[in-house]
């Protein structure tokens, strides 16, 4: 999966904003992070604890967990290796909770 397919889906989420920070590419509702671009091979995406526990079961070899992120409400997605339709709902899940 690419970055622009990222872009993609999430320009068609109401209240989307793509924003640079820090070199890297986000997008925020309000202000409020839903993925950003990690490095060249993958996103960080929103995600709160059930549901991340859900997804890295669900889906190991798309997403992750690593020791930074452990305390955060974020999940690590593999774009390379990972599967594009759990990556899509992820965002949308990401942009539900940060709406709500």
């Amino acid at each position: 999966m690419e970055i622009t397919e990222i872009r993609e889906h999430l320009d068609g989420l109401a209240g989307v904003r793509e924003q640079r920070r820090d070199g890297r590419i986000g997008w925020y509702v309000d202000n409020l992070l839903v993925a950003r671009e990690e490095d060249g091979e993958s996103i960080v995406i929103r995600s709160d604890f059930d549901a991340r526990e859900r997804l890295v079961d669900t889906h190991p070899d798309t997403f992750s967990v690593t020791p930074p992120l452990e305390a955060h409400m974020k999940v690590l997605a593999d774009l390379v290796r990972g599967d594009p339709d759990a990556i899509r709902a992820a965002l949308t899940a990401a942009w539900e909770l940060q709406r709500a």
